[in-house]
């Protein structure tokens, strides 16, 4: 083909001057790195190669579908590359100079953990879960390439990936987007004193400490021996949220936690060897009073399993519970220690911060709030009910 000459900024080059099979692009807003990232795999990957399988992904279809899929198509239509022919709507895929473009999220598990790919693209991967990721690098040959806003002060980008001996990280701001309007580049630079977080993270592309943060915690390397298991807690997923369990101990004003599962795709028959494997105490789980079905199952193959105790505002007394104490964390329980890192307060349109907790990072809290809640907010409960 006869290649366009298109307009680039450094993000392309970052792409077309490295080697490493990793590449991380964090940046600030409007920097230009995920359309830029667009042109590199159009016009440098799949403009040279043939026959190759390229993945496009992110966290949901919707967003995938309203961002970075419309930003690709609008690429090819800008090039004059875009045909009707090649376009398969249906299953989300382009066919790009011989080689097969597929947009997935993860909320279709059947492709993530299906084919093998040579190239993958994942668009705001702070979104994913490690497994989700780690899936993803099992099946990709060739490169890996994910981009992000650092909205995230601790994740396991910055743990996991960026460290590897494989992987390049670049970081980019609006002033690396020679192309951006005036106006939005006002915008930006109006952060600087309206709002100095959003600065930090949207306007410098650094990671800033959250005020939404909504828990403290120390990382400990074991439990105390004095420390007593209080009870289990359990949360259910399946398909795009994980299966968790923890146990939670206490000592005086203090709570230990230990995370024993982060996992998805398990049946019910899969929790049950699951729990008979772990060989617990007779100490009681608690579990999401939603499942009541799951619930029942589990109780009728011999697990001491309950649905948690629910009160009025069941989601904030329980977080106010969880406050009162001084929580530590096994060092290992790597999970857990990313969820209470990044579990935060709602904002409002106006950037204050409401009394909702976001949905989100709350696969290992919420098992804790089950477990902390049902015992501790009714300290005779024990000694009464379950005998």
């Amino acid at each position: 083909m006869i290649k366009p000459k298109i307009q680039t900024n450094i993000v392309y080059k970052h792409l077309a001057n490295t080697d490493k099979k990793i590449v991380v692009e964090q940046g600030g807003t409007r920097s230009g790195k995920t359309y830029n990232i667009l042109l590199w795999v159009i016009f440098n990957y799949c403009a040279n190669n043939n026959d190759k399988i390229v993945t496009i992904c992110r966290k949901s279809f919707p967003s995938l579908r309203a961002t970075v899929m419309r930003d690709f198509m609008a690429i090819l239509q800008k090039y004059k590359c875009y045909s009707e022919q090649f376009h398969n709507k249906s299953n989300s895929e382009y066919h790009l100079f011989g080689n097969l473009v597929e947009f997935i999220s993860l909320d279709q598990p059947q492709k993530i953990r299906g084919r093998k790919r040579d190239l993958l693209f994942v668009n705001e991967g702070n979104e994913l879960y490690f497994e989700d990721m780690q899936q993803l690098l099992f099946r990709t040959q060739d490169r890996v390439i994910l981009d992000f806003n650092p909205s995230d002060e601790y994740h396991w980008i910055y743990d996991k990936l960026i460290p590897r001996e494989d992987c390049v990280f670049y970081k980019t701001t609006y002033l690396d987007n020679p192309f951006i309007e005036a106006s939005i580049r006002k915008e930006i630079e109006r952060l600087r004193d309206t709002d100095e977080q959003y600065w930090q993270i949207y306007g410098l592309g650094e990671r800033a400490a959250s005020r939404s943060t909504i828990f403290k915690y120390v990382e400990v390397n074991q439990i105390p021996q004095l420390a007593e298991l209080i009870a289990y807690g359990m949360d259910f997923g399946y398909t795009n949220d994980p299966t968790t369990f923890v146990s939670v101990y206490s000592q005086g004003h203090n709570l230990y936690i230990q995370e024993h599962l982060y996992r998805t795709q398990m049946t019910t028959s899969d929790i049950n060897k699951f729990l008979k494997e772990l060989n617990l105490t007779s100490k009681p789980i608690y579990a999401d009073s939603a499942e009541p079905r799951l619930i029942s199952e589990l109780r009728a193959m011999g697990n001491n399993i309950f649905p948690s105790i629910k009160g009025k505002d069941s989601v904030n007394a329980g977080i106010d519970l969880l406050k009162r104490y001084k929580i530590h964390i096994l060092a290992t329980s790597t999970n857990a220690i990313s969820e209470f890192r990044n579990y935060k307060w709602k904002e409002d349109k106006s950037g204050m911060l409401i009394n909702t907790p976001e949905d989100k990072n709350n696969h290992i809290i919420d098992p804790c709030r089950y477990a902390t809640y049902s015992i501790l907010s009714r300290p005779n409960f024990g000694k009464y009910a379950l005998h």
